[in-house]
């Protein structure tokens, strides 16, 4: 039973940082798509950042030069480097994983087969 569990939200002031931590357990594939999603009050799901089995590593344009993720070699450990952060960057932060490469125009949509429940990230004016 695949298990996703995520970590490191919290409260910061803008243009602050804070590092998302997403542990994966029993994944059993050996290709993957890793992915941060966030969802803010009154709005849909956004994909925000995905790195692939094959190394790449997508982000959305609003985010790009101030987030960084990053898989841990050897483990699936998914983190997101969040510096420079904005009021517009409060979400819920979702970590999901699917087992297929990561595709540049399909990476942010929804369809993933593994869900966390989420970390809540707020950052204050």
């Amino acid at each position: 039973q695949v298990q996703v569990v995520e970590s490191g939200g919290g409260s910061v002031q803008a243009n602050g940082s804070l590092r998302l931590s997403c542990e994966i357990s029993g994944y059993p594939h050996d290709t993957y798509c890793m992915a941060w999603f966030r969802q803010a009050p009154g709005k849909e799901r956004q994909g925000v950042a995905a790195v692939g089995s094959d190394g790449s590593a997508s982000y959305i344009g609003g985010v790009r030069g101030r987030f960084t993720i990053r898989k841990e070699k050897g483990k699936n450990i998914l983190y997101l480097q969040m510096d420079h952060l904005r009021p517009e960057d409060t979400a819920m932060y979702y970590c999901a994983a699917k087992p297929d490469v990561c595709v540049a125009w399909t990476w942010y949509r929804s369809d993933y087969n593994y869900w966390g429940q989420g970390t809540q990230v707020t950052v204050s004016s």
